[in-house]
């Protein structure tokens, strides 16, 4: 039987409050457990909620980057269930009248298409506490610290159909809001994460098939994977002649498998109701309006301005565009060596590599914007050649010259690689090989002469032997100009 996949991302992004959503706690990563966690993110009898406006500001930035409803009205509800890593019993999330209503964003595919993939909702609420298994002999423990943490929480219609969809999905939506400064993006702290919902139905049929929920996948290539052994297990199941059953599971990396967690609750299973400890929150357009005139330029905004005002291809823009920081890295560099085109494959290429190579991001890069951008201006105007450039970048990788560009100038001439481009010099060298090489020559000129270009190799590399550092390019006129006269 022909399958068709649906699948739907509940993307959890934590907001980049200093502090927590209703209490004054600190949100900074990496603090001793349970040191920030106060009276009302513990939920001890008699404390109130405070609502952290910060976070609705960064919510309603948000749904105006994704070109959505915002609402004028919002409703904190509560949600009722049990866990140990929520000290309340609840949480406090919007259910009925969320902050942000329908919305859109559109994703690259690998062949270079777009696609429109709507956005139902996006709410505000609080995040849960960390359960902690390692160090406990047999038994788990509670980190309190996360408890509180203001998230966005954004909830995709069901219209993706690939693995491959939903991954560039999430690193869309990660990439509009650490555009946006609303969250910092860090996967491997928890920052951002997404429950993944797939589901399976015969093609051609209207309704939906039982889902399962991949709960908290946390990287884009683990959110493709988890996605894709879900399919594969769901798929055996029904040709088998099973069922699906509804419920949570986790993706282990390790083992590249899904696995039960536990059964799916249902919305009548979490008995909400609307929060008695907090107003709704009005706002009215002029707060929209003003919020809209701190929106910075977006991905696609951006790719756009790439491609229009320097020339870069489609594919080019896309991958600069994708990161606010790697962006702005290119865009400094490139106006500093007034060359996009370079700056975009040093960046694509060598930069990217040293990124991949070291594991760092862009902004733990040793080679500076400014740095970058004075070498790539020295291999245009011929000081040095692109080997030469490579070797003074992975000096600066090595933390060797001082900063800015004069420290670019001085490592080119503690290494000895200016390019020699005095074409009076270069002539004298050249009349030197020459007559050093008489055979050499005999056989150049003996050469039928659609054959001469390759014939003429030997010079090229005994000139630069005899010169180091000379520029090839003037090697190669002033050889061509010197044998037509023999």
């Amino acid at each position: 039987m022909e399958w068709e996949v649906v699948i739907g991302l509940e993307i959890h992004a934590q907001l980049a409050t200093k502090s927590k959503i209703f209490s004054g706690s600190s949100t900074a990563y990496g603090a001793e457990a349970n040191t920030q966690a106060n009276a009302v993110d513990l939920g001890l009898p008699g404390v109130l909620p405070v609502f952290n406006e910060e976070a609705l500001r960064m919510a309603v930035k948000f749904g105006l980057a994704i070109d959505a409803e915002i609402g004028m009205k919002s409703v904190f509800d509560r949600k009722n269930y049990f866990y140990p890593d929520s000290p309340k019993g609840y949480q406090t999330t919007q259910l009925h009248h969320p902050i942000v209503g329908m919305g859109h964003i559109d994703i690259e595919l690998e062949n270079g298409e777009s696609r429109r993939i709507n956005v139902t909702r996006a709410h505000l609420e609080e995040d849960a506490g960390k359960s902690v298994h390692e160090g406990f002999d047999g038994m788990s423990g509670i980190d309190l610290n996360r408890a509180g943490t203001p998230l966005v929480e954004i909830v995709s219609e069901p219209e993706m159909r690939t693995a491959k969809e939903a991954a560039a999905y999430f690193k869309k939506m990660h990439s509009i809001v650490t555009y946006l400064g609303i969250c910092d993006g860090d996967l491997s702290q928890g920052s951002m994460r997404c429950d993944c919902n797939v589901s399976l139905r015969p093609k051609g049929q209207e309704e939906f098939g039982t889902r399962t929920e991949i709960k908290n996948v946390n990287s884009f290539r683990n959110v493709e994977r988890a996605i894709n052994t879900e399919i594969q297990r769901q798929m055996d199941i029904l040709e088998d002649g099973g069922s699906i059953t509804q419920e949570t599971r986790l993706y282990d990396a390790d083992k590249d498998e899904t696995r039960s967690m536990r059964s799916k609750e249902v919305e009548n299973d979490y008995r909400y109701f609307p929060c008695p400890d907090l107003l709704p929150i009005i706002i009215d357009q002029e707060y929209v309006d003003a919020i809209k005139a701190t929106l910075p330029e977006l991905p696609d905004a951006k790719k756009a301005r790439f491609q229009s005002e320097h020339g870069l291809s489609l594919m080019d823009a896309a991958v600069l565009s994708s990161d606010r920081q790697l962006a702005d890295y290119f865009e400094a560099a490139a106006n500093i060596s007034g060359d996009y085109k370079i700056a975009a494959n040093w960046v694509m290429g060598d930069v990217s590599a040293a990124l991949n190579r070291l594991e760092i991001s862009i902004s733990e890069l040793p080679v500076t914007a400014e740095q970058l951008g004075r070498l790539l201006s020295l291999i245009k105007d011929n000081t040095l050649n692109n080997g030469g450039a490579k070797e003074v970048f992975n000096a600066l990788l090595d933390g060797k010259g001082t900063d800015g560009a004069e420290g670019v100038d001085a490592l080119v001439d503690s290494l000895g690689l200016k390019q020699v481009s005095d074409t009076g010099a270069i002539e004298e060298i050249v009349a030197q090989v020459l007559a050093d090489n008489p055979k050499l020559v005999e056989g150049y000129l003996a050469t039928p002469e659609e054959k001469r270009g390759k014939a003429m190799g030997p010079f090229i590399g005994l000139t630069r032997k005899a010169a180091k550092g000379v520029n090839p390019q003037v090697v190669m006129d002033v050889l061509k100009q010197k044998l037509s006269e023999l």
